[in-house]
C-alpha cells in the first residue's frame, strides 16, 4: 500500500524544460527622478531566460508611463506561464505512465479475498500486516503487480464497514463468456445485480454483481486481454473539466467518448493505451448532477511516473490540488506525490524504479 504519511517539504530544483522564460525574481525599487532607472530580474534556467530578461530591460527603457509598464509586466509574465505549461505537457505526455493498482477499503479482509479468488478467478499476489498501525493491506489481481493493473485492499482493524458513498461507480472485468462467469458467482453465493445482457444503448454483453461489502463489478464479455482487471468508474459533475484535467495534468488519452441522451448520461474512456490492452478510467457524467457524496470506503489509484517531482509541477500548473508533497515515504524511501482533481478524487504518483524495488 502506498500509505501517505506527513513529513517535512523535501526542496528540489524545478526541471529545466519547465524553467524557460520564468522570472522567479522581482523588480528593484527604483529613484524618484526615473521610474524605470534600473530595472534588475533575477531569472533561472538557460539562455532563454537570460534573452527575456535583456528583452524586458530594452522594453522598459522605452515604457516612461507607469501604466503602460504595469501592462507589459503581465502581459510577459502571462506569455512565461503559457510556455512553461507547453513544456510541462510535453513532458508529461512522454513520461513512462501506467495504472499500478486501485485501493479501497473492506470490513472483512479473508471474506473478500475468498470472494474474488473463487468467484472472479483472481490470485493473491502479497499480503501485509502492519500491526503497529493497525492494518492490513492484500494485493490481488490477474497477473504480477510488475506488469499488470491490481486491487489493493485495506483492512483497518476493529472496522467493518465502510460507505460507499453515490460517487463511485463500479469496477470493470474482461471475461470470455459472462453468462458461465454469473452462474459460477450465483453457485458461490454471489449477488447478481445486473443479468447478463447487451449494455443500454450498445451492443456489448455485460452483467454487475456485488461483492461482499457492496462494491459494484461489471462483467464485460471480451476476448483474451493482457488485463482482465480493466477498468474504475468514477462519476463527475463536468466532464469536459476532468477530460482536459486528465489529458493536461496526468497525460493521459481520451480513447473514446459516448453520449446516451436516452439515459442522460455520458462516458468518457481514459488512459495511458487502448482499452483491450490496458486498464482505463470510465469518467461518468450525469446530465444535471454536478456533486457526489464520496463516502470513506474508495481511496485511490496509483500511477508510475518516472518523476514525482515533475509531475507534481505538472499537476499544479493546469490546476490540481497536491496533498502529499513529492519525496521519499519514511521507512521504505520509495518517492510519491499525492493530488486531488477537480472532483476531488485521489491519484498517487510513484516513482516507477522505486516500486520496483519495493515489490522485491
Amino acid at each position: 500500500m502506498v500509505r501517505i504519511l506527513p513529513m517535512a517539504s523535501t526542496i528540489r530544483p524545478s526541471f529545466s524544460s519547465f524553467a524557460t522564460t520564468r522570472f522567479t525574481g522581482g523588480i528593484c525599487m527604483l529613484n524618484s527622478h526615473s521610474p524605470f532607472n534600473s530595472v534588475q530580474f533575477a531569472s533561472t534556467g538557460g539562455s532563454q531566460s537570460k534573452l527575456f530578461g535583456l528583452k524586458a530591460c530594452k522594453m522598459f527603457r522605452h515604457e516612461r508611463n507607469g501604466r503602460s509598464a504595469s501592462k507589459t509586466i503581465v502581459s510577459m509574465a502571462q506569455g512565461s506561464t503559457t510556455i512553461t505549461q507547453e513544456n510541462a505537457l510535453e513532458w508529461v505526455k512522454s513520461d513512462k505512465r501506467r495504472m499500478l493498482h486501485v485501493v479501497y477499503r473492506v470490513g472483512d479482509l479473508d471474506r473478500t479475498i475468498k470472494f474474488y479468488t473463487e468467484c472472479l478467478g483472481m490470485k493473491l499476489l502479497r499480503k501485509r500486516d502492519i500491526p503497529e498501525e493497525r492494518y492490513t493491506n492484500a494485493f490481488l489481481g490477474y497477473g504480477p503487480e510488475d506488469s499488470h493493473f491490481v486491487i489493493e485492499l485495506t483492512y483497518n482493524y476493529g472496522v467493518d464497514k465502510y460507505d460507499i458513498g453515490t460517487a463511485f461507480g463500479h469496477f470493470g472485468i474482461a471475461v470470455d463468456d459472462v453468462a458461465k462467469t454469473v452462474d459460477l458467482i450465483k453457485a458461490k453465493g454471489g449477488s447478481v445485480t445486473r443479468e447478463p445482457g447487451p449494455v443500454k444503448g450498445g451492443k456489448s454483453i455485460i452483467a454487475f454483481i456485488e461483492d461482499p461489502d457492496g462494491y459494484k463489478f461489471e462483467l464485460i464479455e471480451r476476448g483474451p486481454t493482457p488485463e482482465p482487471l480493466c477498468q474504475v468508474m468514477l462519476r463527475v459533475g463536468d466532464l469536459d473539466r476532468s477530460i482536459a484535467f486528465h489529458e493536461k495534468a496526468y497525460g493521459m488519452e481520451l480513447l473514446r467518448r459516448r453520449d446516451n441522451p436516452e439515459y442522460k448520461y455520458t462516458i468518457a474512456m481514459m488512459g495511458y493505451g487502448p482499452e483491450d490492452k490496458n486498464a482505463v478510467l470510465e469518467l461518468t457524467y450525469n446530465y444535471g448532477v454536478t456533486e457526489y457524496d464520496k463516502g470513506n470506503a474508495y481511496a485511490q489509484i496509483a500511477i508510475g511516473t518516472d518523476d514525482v517531482y515533475k509531475t507534481a509541477e505538472a499537476i499544479k500548473l493546469f490546476g490540481g490540488k497536491i496533498t502529499r508533497e513529492p519525496g521519499p515515504l519514511p521507512g521504505i524511501s520509495t518517492k510519491i506525490t499525492a493530488s486531488l482533481d477537480p472532483d476531488g478524487w485521489k491519484t498517487v504518483f510513484v516513482d516507477n524504479i522505486d516500486f520496483l524495488k519495493e515489490l522485491e
